[in-house]
């Protein structure tokens, strides 16, 4: 089922099929670094069916990020529900695969899925969980109007909390 649009992909909700293109990412050790480990086969098809159950429980969740012109599986971007400080919070996340850094795709997945989650869900803030040493992550949050709100530990490790309100 397809979410989002934008000029060059369509963010739509995963299947039980999308294991075999996603995994080539989860695995990757470099896309990875920032996580505990990467995942084996049976970990991203778990985690794909967490997403489809978000989509049943919360109405959004992390989705396939597929290059429009080739109907490719490239990464995934979607709203999650996080707690921050004993606070819910929505956060944006992404992952796209390493073959495709460095070409707007993240920065352009994310800033569709803000302008989701603040248009059709009326979320008045959302925030984006980012390893300290994820510059590139920094960069795409920056680039789409998130700033530094605080450090906190979470995931076992400190992680920077950006965030971003509707206007």
């Amino acid at each position: 089922m397809k979410i989002l649009s934008t000029e060059r992909l369509i963010l739509r909700e995963f299947n039980e099929e999308d294991a075999r293109s996603l995994h080539p990412v989860f695995s990757d050790e470099e896309t990875m670094k920032f996580y505990p480990a990467p995942l084996n086969f049976e970990q991203t098809k778990e985690w794909i069916k967490r997403n489809q159950d978000r989509y049943k429980k919360n109405g959004f969740g992390l989705w396939a990020v597929c290059l429009k012109e080739k109907g490719e599986l490239i990464g995934d971007c979607g709203l999650i529900k996080q707690v921050i400080d004993d606070t819910q919070e929505v956060e944006v996340g992404y992952h796209i695969n390493r073959d495709y850094w460095s070409q707007g795709f993240g920065s352009e997945t994310v800033s569709a899925c803000m302008q989701f989650g603040f248009n059709e869900w009326s979320l008045k803030k959302l925030i984006s969980i980012i390893d300290p040493h994820n510059a590139a992550s920094v960069r795409v949050a920056e680039k789409n109007g998130f700033t530094k709100e605080k450090e906190v530990f979470i995931f076992k490790k400190n992680h920077y909390i950006y965030s971003i309100k509707n206007k």
